[in-house]
């Protein structure tokens, strides 16, 4: 059995904020003294097959609640997918189909067991209760709320402001969220700090549903990328993909900032508090370099996405490249046809993302041809095989015929 304290200095780390820490203390004592079960829901919907590690920070914290007795909800949400949660959208997002959410759902599962305890989770999909509930329940839901508490949101008020249209359905997702923790009867929900306004809404639906209890909620930061100040996200491309290859995301992960690779080990690591409070006064005493520190980070979250021995191998495989400036054994094989102009070639062996790109590249000697710059932007390459590098992280192999 665990210490009460030690558990609620590990579940509040790191976190923005919590709603009725008291509840949550009772379910740990319940706990602890008889054994009663308590349960932490989590909800994510399936609009994208891939997840970063933005997303998993809920799921370490959820790993963390194991940990101290608790059984997850992972609630997929493929009804509520379908309209698509309204946080912080300026516009109406566009429905997903049912096969694709599906789909996406079944990677979903396969990821977050990356960092779950499948044994002490239960996952659920939000159709099996919402479809049920037809017309006279969704209007019946609806009543529960007004028009001007909806506006309160604060991205809802900009799009109003703004003349920017927003769809009736986008006004039933909370209720939706809501109605899923009446449901689930959950003791706990766990979200982003975006989410507060959704997660509010179960702890009032539950109590208008007349359960006995309402909800703690725990809420976690946006982690940001590895630019270090925008959040983690793809469209910003400052993002490690829990589907990155090994090599992509350890050096991803040496890249990140020493000042932002302490907010990344609060929220990422498993390390405890202790730990990390021993780390950083090494680090500030110079018995451990900010480097080596780093390196135990990345090493920690390529194993936790596929095992040791990869781990290891991606670590020498970054040192060959970035230290000796050798060139890795892995790198992809392209041909291309004889008189091919370079700067085509960079963008069909997708080391570019346009030709102009390219030029301007071979303008700033990033480009190496068999480890040496090139300086003609209209070098046309004829019959052989080649090495093209750009910068320290790109590799390719050509062969001309």
């Amino acid at each position: 059995m665990f210490d009460l304290e030690e558990a609620l200095s590990e579940i509040k780390r790191g976190t923005a904020e919590i709603i009725d820490e008291a509840r949550l203390t009772k379910l740990l004592k319940a706990y602890i003294s008889d054994k009663k079960p308590y349960f932490v829901k989590v909800g994510f919907d399936p609009t994208s097959p891939d997840i970063h590690l933005g997303h998993t920070v809920l799921l370490q914290k959820l790993a963390v609640f194991q940990k101290y007795g608790a059984t997850i909800q992972l609630l997929v949400g493929d009804f509520t997918a379908t309209i698509g949660d309204p946080t912080g959208k300026n516009i109406t997002r566009k429905p997903l189909n049912r096969e694709d959410i599906l789909i996406n759902a079944k990677t979903y599962q396969e990821q977050v067991f990356k960092i779950l305890d499948r044994d002490k989770t239960e996952v659920v999909f939000n159709s099996e209760w919402l479809d049920k509930l037809g017309a006279s329940g969704i209007i019946s839901l609806c009543m529960n709320q007004t028009v001007a508490r909806m506006l309160e949101r604060d991205d809802f008020s900009k799009r109003y402001a703004g003349n920017t249209p927003i769809a009736i359905s986008e006004f039933i997702y909370p209720l939706l969220q809501g109605y899923d923790s009446v449901h689930l009867d959950s003791d706990i929900e766990v979200g982003g700090t975006d989410q507060k306004f959704n997660l509010l809404m179960g702890r009032q639906l539950q109590k208008v549903y007349g359960d006995k209890k309402e909800q703690a909620i725990l809420m976690m930061p946006i982690l940001e990328g590895l630019d270090g100040v925008q959040k983690m996200s793809k469209s910003l491309n400052n993002y490690i993909g829990v589907s990155d290859e090994p090599k992509d995301m350890y050096a991803k992960v040496l890249s990140i900032s020493d000042i932002i690779m302490w907010r990344y080990y609060d929220l990422l690591s498993s390390s405890t508090i202790a730990q990390i409070e021993q780390m950083k006064d090494d680090v500030a005493s110079g018995a451990l370099h900010p480097k080596v520190a780093k390196e135990n980070l990345a090493l920690e979250i390529v194993e936790r996405f596929y095992n040791k021995d990869e781990a290891v191998k991606a670590k020498e495989e970054f040192d060959n490249v970035f230290s000796k400036n050798d060139i890795p054994s892995d790198i992809a094989l392209f041909k291309v046809e004889s008189g091919t102009w370079i700067a085509k070639v960079l963008v069909d062996i997708k080391l570019e993302s346009s030709t102009s790109q390219a030029r301007r590249d071979i303008k700033q000697g990033a480009v190496k041809l068999d480890g040496e710059k090139i300086t003609d932007e209209q070098l046309k390459l004829e019959s052989g095989k080649y090495i093209i590098q750009i910068g320290k992280r790109k590799f390719a192999k050509v062969e001309v015929k």
